[in-house]
């Protein structure tokens, strides 16, 4: 199994140039066919309006001139496209992830999470939104774990602070390798696959295994380019499998990690921004949770409330429709968690992972925590049974954090 996780990256890889070939014939084929059509109906306009010997008049000249300009206009933008996209035609094409020689300058360090109890030897800095479900997902996993690490509070309208990278998502992590450079990780499933699968086996260096979490390019049904991590729910397990991991385990892991990211978190902001008021609302506690006018300027501070508010109001909307979501948005939300606590009951366990909580668990809770001081959460408990299980998560994650040192150091690295 172990070998073919590892394989799937380089099979996927394989088809990459011939995928090339046949695109660039595609491309050249579909070039003669716009020449041809044009030519077309461009000898059908002479015929028809300089038939009999007459000259032609202005109406047909205009019909020409558009013509000729239309088909110049439509060869050079064709032309300009490929040379400035040259690989837009590429298909399962890997990008994997970069590595640095060390933290970049003038990143400012917000806080610290320190366990004395650590013993991963990791050295993580992580970029973030304090609120984003993504990156709630990370901290809770780093939390549960009992793993040390430092936070970037980026300025979600700004983001100066990521500025640096090519990458302007968060959440991210810089990751230190044993050479004393950091590995670049986005991408908060594929995060935690990798630290979990380092925790699991020490004997490779970090940066060497997220080597085998690369970006690979694919086209939607829409013929519109994307990428993605394709095994991000998969743990890289070497020549043994642990024990207590089973098939069934594993996809019952991978399962509820992807409908967290496929259908849970796409509730959110239906459900958060609805109405201008609960916006603001909702940014408002952003903002308290997230000590925003501890780390940035009061007019910063209120660039983000209200310039964030104004947009998710607006993006909510975009969202629901898209996600075919009924004006009761909130019913939508009850429906998901109860889903989620059906198969808890069916289960019988305190977590989906058995005893302890497992990934998927911490992936749920994550979620839900970005919005647990808004109205939406509130409501929440009062109409699922959502509470116990989720209070019981937070507790051990809780439990296991580090001690928080609160500070802002400017292009200071990590100790």
């Amino acid at each position: 199994m172990s070998c073919f996780r590892l394989a799937t990256a380089t099979v996927l890889a394989g088809g990459a140039n011939a995928s090339r070939r046949g695109a660039v014939r595609l491309l050249a084929n579909k070039s003669h066919q716009e020449v041809a059509f044009a030519r077309r109906h461009f000898a059908q306009a002479v015929q028809s309006g300089g038939g009999g010997g007459r000259k032609p008049n202005g109406t047909f000249k205009l019909a020409m001139l558009g013509a000729v300009v239309g088909a110049a206009t439509g060869s050079v933008y064709t032309l300009y496209t490929r040379w400035t996209d040259g690989n837009s035609h590429k298909e399962h094409e890997e990008t994997k992830p970069k590595r640095i020689e060390g933290i970049p300058k003038g990143v400012r360090i917000t806080k610290r999470y320190v366990n004395p109890k650590d013993t991963s030897g990791l050295d993580i800095v992580l970029f973030q939104f304090q609120t984003c479900p993504f990156c709630c997902k990370v901290r809770a996993y780093l939390d549960y774990m009992g793993i040390s690490y430092s936070v970037v509070e980026v300025d979600a309208v700004l983001r100066q602070d990521i500025r640096w990278s090519s990458v302007k998502k968060v959440p991210m992590v810089l990751i230190r390798q044993q050479d004393g450079s950091y590995v670049q990780m986005v991408d908060s499933s594929a995060i935690i696959s990798l630290i979990a699968t380092y925790l699991q086996d020490r004997r490779t260096d970090i940066g060497d295994l997220a080597q085998f979490y690369p970006h690979i390019s694919f086209f939607d049904d829409d013929g519109k380019k994307k990428q993605d991590i394709l095994n991000k729910y998969f743990l890289m397990y070497r020549e043994h499998t642990p024990k207590s991991v089973t098939r069934e385990t594993e996809e019952m892991d991978r399962k509820w990690r992807t409908w967290a990211d496929d259908t849970l978190v796409h509730l959110i902001s239906p459900n958060c921004y609805q109405t201008m008021g609960e916006s603001l609302e909702t940014f408002e506690w952003f903002s308290q949770a997230g000590e925003w006018d501890v780390h940035f300027p009061k007019w910063e501070r209120d660039l983000m409330v209200y310039c964030g508010a104004t947009a998710m109001w607006a993006i909510a909307k975009i969202l629901k429709r898209r996600h075919a979501l009924t004006d009761d948005v909130r019913s939508h939300m009850y429906d998901a968690l109860d889903q989620w606590t059906a198969e808890l009951k069916k289960r019988n366990t305190k977590f989906m992972g058995g005893k302890q909580p497992s990934l998927a668990d911490l992936s749920v809770f994550g979620v839900l925590s970005s919005m647990e001081g808004c109205q939406t959460f509130k409501d929440c408990l009062k109409n699922t049974n959502i509470g116990k299980w989720f209070y019981d998560v937070k507790a051990l994650v809780e439990k296991n954090r580090g001690e928080l040192q609160r500070e802002r150091i400017e292009g200071l690295a990590p100790l």
